[in-house]
């Protein structure tokens, strides 16, 4: 029995007083002010990620991030993370693909400890010998262990197929040879193209001011290099390798399944129809079509999903399932099926609204917290968006509609081509 629901409702996102503040070395900041409780986050991001190691030295700015607070200034490792400790403050550092993550989260009593020592690490980085070579075997260990993991090899393969010859078919964290040959003198140089302020988002959220938040922003970042602005690409870059079937042979009883299929960047005006179509395809966890039909109706798999993945220069759809090696050929055609459905068929009008109805009303969980709400912001920033995004997001998922979520179906699935990679021994995967 089919329930009939009620058209999804456009109810407001969270408002959020954003203040717009500019240092005056020009870098700009989104602040939310609350003083209630003496509790500060700040999160930034800068224009550059993995997508900037050196061709031959994939894993540098993975191990940038991991060295930061492994001593700058007058402070070595010990001494730096000692202060850390010693007052709560939380500093942390991520290498993403398109961008280098920042966030530090303080108490207000320790401010200025904390930012001193933010604005160590981002302006005066050791990079000593010795914590190089601490950090680096940390790393390194980390990818032996990982070379045989079907889950990694799998994404890495993917990855490499589907962005030959781009950053983004390397791995983030580099490999063993290639880490292994990184240098100290390698990574301080690396760090002044990473660090500059051209392209620069910073959100603060809590027990600060407009004026003090402006001060502080001259002295984290007044020093860097202007660098360039950010351009953004004239066209997505395409994926390689849909219509093929890739294999890693891997003796192991399950192989680990994932395809990547046409996708859609932040700014194209169908991305919120094709978040819809994607929540209904494999995005949620227990009523999408992929779950129902691979692990429901027939235990293939313990799990399986879906998700867009849009990056600065490209975007697309991956998603995935680990299964028997001799049920990997059925599970990899029933997720062809519900593909080529949505295509032929489309999805109910009641799948469209149950899924609008949870990408709305599951939004302000993600704003419970002064550091989930500065990371939520930090996002909407580096996609280009506004603040006011945050109120007027759920109306534009409420005001998609069935004919949107077809038409967006037609236009990413309708040639029915993915690139699927396996890791393990699969029988019959064609």
């Amino acid at each position: 029995m089919t329930v009939s629901l009620a058209p999804a409702t456009a109810t407001p996102g969270p408002s959020l007083a954003v203040q717009r503040v500019t240092a005056a070395c020009g870098v700009e900041a989104w602040l939310v002010e609350e003083h209630s409780l003496p509790l500060l986050a700040l999160d930034f991001a800068f224009d550059g990620g993995a997508n900037r190691d050196p061709a031959n030295a994939a894993g540098s700015a993975n191990l940038i991030s991991g060295l930061l607070d492994e001593g700058a200034g007058d402070l070595d490792a010990e001494a730096f993370q000692g202060r850390l400790a010693d007052h709560a403050i939380n500093l942390s550092f991520d290498a993403r693909r398109d961008d280098f993550h920042g966030q530090l989260q303080t108490l207000s009593q320790h401010r200025e400890t904390a930012f001193e020592l933010l604005g160590l690490a981002l302006n005066a980085p050791r990079f000593d010998a010795n914590a190089v070579a601490r950090v680096k075997a940390q790393v390194i260990a980390g990818l032996q262990r990982q070379a045989q993991n079907p889950d990694v090899m799998c994404r890495n393969a993917l990855f490499a197929a589907a962005f030959p010859g781009h950053p983004y078919g390397r791995p983030e964290r580099g490999d063993v040879a290639s880490v292994g040959g990184i240098e100290p003198a390698a990574l301080k140089a690396l760090t002044q193209g990473l660090f500059t302020r051209g392209g620069l988002k910073v959100v603060a959220v809590g027990d600060i001011t407009a004026s003090e938040l402006a001060s502080r922003l001259d002295v984290l970042f007044g020093s860097l290099p202007a660098g360039a602005p950010r351009v953004e690409p004239a066209a997505p870059l395409p994926v390689a390798g849909l219509g093929q079937t890739r294999v890693v042979d891997l003796d192991v009883p399950q192989t680990v399944l994932r395809f990547v299929g046409p996708g859609l960047m932040w700014d194209d005006p169908d991305f919120i129809a094709a978040t819809v179509l994607n929540h209904i395809l494999g995005g949620s966890a227990f009523t999408s079509r992929l779950f129902m039909e691979v692990r429901e109706k027939r235990g293939l798999a313990y799990g399986v999903s879906s998700s867009l993945m849009p990056l600065r220069q490209t975007g697309f759809l991956v998603g995935g399932t680990s299964t028997r090696n001799d049920r990997v050929a059925e599970s990899m055609s029933v997720i062809r099926e519900e593909i080529a459905k949505l295509v032929t068929e489309g999805p109910s009008e009641h799948e469209v609204e149950e899924a609008k109805r949870y990408l709305i009303g599951s939004y302000s969980l993600r704003f419970d917290t002064s550091p989930k709400i500065a990371g939520e912001l930090l996002g909407l920033a580096i996609r280009g968006e506004q603040p006011d995004f945050v109120e007027t997001r759920n109306q534009r998922f409420a005001a998609v509609t069935l004919a949107d979520v077809r038409r967006v179906a037609q236009r990413l699935f309708g040639e029915g081509k993915l690139l699927v990679q396996a890791v393990g021994r699969p029988v019959g995967l064609v």
